[in-house]
């Protein structure tokens, strides 16, 4: 397996010498998950970061009538966790499925504390991810509220430009919060 890709990631944030990049490395499993498989489902906790490598995840919530709520998708080059679970080590609230086949790097709560201590740059990294999640998310919930459904469509495209043509329209759907038929509509509008 090349871990070129998550090197490649950290090396937006921080730089590690060799023996760095060899120790950190040494710290993650790979998994493959298959097409509708779950990284993760309700009410588990949380104990890994994953990193994709190539395949893409979603994580979603279901309400009490059943309806699935897309949060955020994970194509290659993205981290995905549910965070509080991750920080809380409680059960957790979000479903993380293999939308396709999907390879990730698993960095267990536990090896990530080692490398706090071992290469405390590491602590650096994972601020900076966790800071990008909360602004995320933070505009996320603003766009939801103030913005229409095409303007959050829009900023869908911005998000997740490689995954426009690629996912299913319900889960796109999902993600800005209107139903498929409502989507579908908007969409045959703009075209």
């Amino acid at each position: 397996m090349s871990f070129q890709l998550i090197l490649d990631n950290l090396a937006k944030h921080i730089h590690l010498t060799p023996d760095e990049q060899d120790i950190f490395i040494a710290y993650l499993q790979s998994k493959k998950i298959k097409r509708k498989q779950f990284l993760l489902t309700d009410g588990d906790i949380c104990k890994h970061s994953a990193f994709v490598t190539s395949g893409c995840l979603r994580g979603y919530t279901v309400d009490k009538g059943g309806i699935e709520h897309v949060l955020s998708f994970a194509p290659p080059d993205w981290w995905i966790a549910d965070m509080y679970s991750l920080l809380s080590q409680k059960p957790g609230i979000l479903n993380i499925e293999a939308l396709e086949d999907t390879e990730v790097l698993l960095l267990s709560k536990a090896n990530q504390e080692k490398l706090y201590q071992q290469i405390p740059k590491f602590e650096h990294f994972f601020r900076i991810l966790t800071e990008n999640s909360l602004v995320a998310s933070q505009q996320r919930l603003i766009d939801g509220l103030s913005l229409t459904a095409e303007e959050r469509y829009n900023n869908f495209c911005k998000r997740y430009p490689t995954l426009i043509d690629h996912l299913p329209l319900k889960q796109i759907a999902s993600y800005i919060g209107v139903t498929p038929e409502f989507f579908s509509r908007m969409r045959n509008k703009r075209h």
